[in-house]
């Protein structure tokens, strides 16, 4: 066992497992799943225009946000995160079993937090409110990205890099916890049996954080395992039924308002509160925050 653990691993069976689980799993399990879901919108009659634009709207922005992912992944990976590698990280890591799982914790974690602050502070939340806009939870709703999602994760994985994990293997982790995520936008599963419920993230606490029930706000920030949230203070059962959206409805499904808007509204803010220290505090207090003379 201990040999198969850390026996080295060829870079090309890593990328081949990586594109069974990341890429491909599109195929095999959102597409089909999501057209579950529109089955079962009909069935209890909630397919309407609104649902479909919605879903049309999520595409929409996820290709808005790959070409901003496309170009900082290119500086990203070809100057950042390899001259880190080369420049400031311990000893470089072998490639084996033992590496991947503790490089897929870690990413796990990491975006534990990365996810946690852009709840918290109000430039994060312009741009992941995107994600949250929507009054709907299914498949698409995972595609529903901010103009600055791509950006914040890179503040995270980079103390990876340093501890000498390989850049790419780090990246290939930090997609494997978004799919997964992926796979937690949906209204069809209930609850699991309660020792996965206790142990790993599910549609049941994925639900919980895209809830606007206030008792529900700011909770299960988790990737995969909501372990996360039960040590940090941040779990939240899924109790009362889940309203889906945000505090201040966007109520568009036009596709440049849906992805602009925590910008614009961020802006607004900025632009309504007096004085300098005011203005850059708005950036990094939490969304909800006032200045006391405001």
């Amino acid at each position: 066992m201990i040999d198969f653990l850390i026996k080295k691993i060829d870079w090309i069976d890593v990328e081949y497992w990586f594109y069974l689980l990341n890429d491909l799993s599109f195929v095999y399990i959102i597409l089909p799943f999501f057209v579950v879901e529109l089955i079962r919108y009909g069935f209890i009659k909630k397919l309407n225009k609104d649902v479909i634009f919605d879903s049309i709207a999520n595409v929409i922005t996820f290709g808005a946000f790959v070409i901003i992912e496309y170009i900082l992944g290119i500086l990203a990976i070809t100057k950042v995160y390899f001259w880190m590698h080369y420049n400031f990280s311990l000893p470089h890591l072998p490639l084996n079993m033992v590496t991947i799982i503790c490089c897929v914790l870690l990413a796990d974690f990491a975006y534990y937090w990365d996810h946690r602050m852009m709840h918290r502070i109000g430039l994060g939340w312009a741009t992941h409110t995107v994600h949250h806009s929507s009054e709907h939870f299914n498949m698409s709703v995972a595609y529903r990205f901010g103009p600055m999602d791509a950006i914040f994760p890179i503040l995270f994985s980079l103390p990876i890099v340093m501890l000498g994990f390989d850049p790419i293997l780090v990246l290939l982790s930090e997609v494997f916890v978004q799919v997964f995520q992926t796979l937690l936008h949906t209204e069809i599963i209930g609850k699991f049996p309660k020792p996965i419920e206790y142990i790993f993230n599910t549609p049941s606490h994925h639900r919980v954080h895209h809830g606007s029930n206030r008792q529900y706000w700011d909770k299960n920030y988790a990737g995969i395992l909501i372990i996360w949230d039960r040590m940090l203070g941040t779990f939240e059962p899924e109790v009362e039924k889940v309203k889906y959206g945000i505090s201040e409805p966007l109520k568009s499904n036009n596709p440049i308002k849906v992805f602009l808007h925590g910008i614009s509204r961020l802006f607004r803010k900025i632009k309504s509160v007096k004085g300098i220290k005011n203005k850059m505090l708005v950036l990094v207090k939490p969304p909800d925050w006032e200045p006391k003379e405001y």
